[in-house]
C-alpha cells in the first residue's frame, strides 16, 4: 500500500505564511530532510506554528528535532537541546530541555558549528533512526484556530 501524499496538505498549510517566510520554511524543511533518510517526518499546524519534526518512530514524544515556522522567522528546536555540548553559544533559551536557534537564512543549517549540533542530537536517536524505514511524512495535528501566519498590514 502506496503511503498517502501530504504535500497537498503541506502546501495549504505554507501558503498561509507570507512568501518570504513560506520560502524561507520550505528551504529549512528540506535542509532538515536531508540531514535524515530515515526516520518520521511529523507535521504538526498547531496553534502557534507549522511544525516539521523528526522521530525515530511515528510517535510524537519520540521527536527530538524540528523547525517551526512563526509570522517573522523559522527556529531550529532541539528538544534535547539543553544536554548539547555548544562551544559556538548559538543555542537560546533556558528551560530544562528545549534550545532553540532562531535562524538568520536555512543556510544557517548547513555551517558547521549547526551541523556539530544536529549531531550531537541524533546520536541518543542513531540506534532507532537507522532501525526506522524510509522518511516518511505523517501529518499529526491540524488546529482549527491558529494565530496568523503573516504580520498584519499597516493601515488595516
Amino acid at each position: 500500500m502506496n503511503a498517502p501524499d501530504h504535500e497537498p496538505q503541506i502546501a495549504t498549510f505554507l501558503a498561509k505564511y507570507s512568501p518570504v517566510v513560506e520560502a524561507q520554511l520550505r528551504d529549512a524543511r528540506q535542509r532538515l530532510r536531508a540531514f535524515f533518510p530515515r526516520g518520521f517526518e511529523l507535521v504538526f499546524d498547531n496553534y502557534n506554528a507549522l511544525v516539521f519534526g523528526i522521530s525515530p518512530t511515528d510517535q510524537a514524544s519520540d521527536a527530538f528535532i524540528s523547525i517551526a515556522g512563526y509570522p517573522r522567522w523559522v527556529t531550529l528546536f532541539f528538544l534535547d537541546g539543553a544536554a548539547l555540548d555548544d562551544p559556538a553559544g548559538l543555542l537560546e533559551g533556558t528551560g530544562k530541555q528545549v534550545r532553540s536557534i532562531r535562524l538568520q537564512a536555512p543556510s544557517q543549517m548547513n555551517t558547521p558549528e549547526v551541523e556539530a549540533l544536529i549531531a550531537q542530537a541524533v546520536l541518543a536517536h542513531r540506534q532507532g533512526l537507522l532501525a526506522a524505514p524510509a522518511l516518511s511524512t505523517m501529518v499529526k495535528t491540524v488546529v482549527a484556530r491558529q494565530r496568523p501566519r503573516r504580520l498584519a498590514q499597516a493601515g488595516r
